[in-house]
């Protein structure tokens, strides 16, 4: 089986953002891809009902810049070709004037419901 993003099973559009997930091989994948300005607890918080994002995620750079910031102030920098494990509780933003593309292999199943 042959799965493609560009034609995901799912598709969720968000304010500077978009959440596209495939489900293949008893996997859910996402990919997120987010405009420069998009912040989490700016643009997604109250969809969630948190004051940060309680989703653990793994996953993959793409492209772009973006920081994660825990509720201890702890901050982790997302760039392209990093694999990266947020922990739950932490906001993120993209950082500078390009589009931030990651896969998530993980929290899936949580996120942008």
């Amino acid at each position: 089986m042959i799965k493609h993003f560009e034609d995901p099973d799912e598709v969720h559009n968000l304010t500077k953002g978009r959440f596209e997930i495939v489900h293949i091989g008893g996997l859910t994948l996402g990919r997120a891809t987010y405009e420069p300005g998009w912040r989490w607890t700016t643009h997604f918080r109250t969809s969630a009902d948190t004051d940060l994002c309680e989703v653990e995620h793994v996953g993959f750079v793409v492209s772009g810049h973006c920081v994660a910031e825990m509720a201890d102030g702890t901050r982790i920098d997302l760039k392209a070709g990093d694999l990266f494990h947020i922990a739950p509780g932490h906001d993120s933003w993209v950082v500078g004037d390009d589009q931030y593309v990651s896969l998530h292999f993980t929290g899936v199943d949580k996120y942008a419901r």
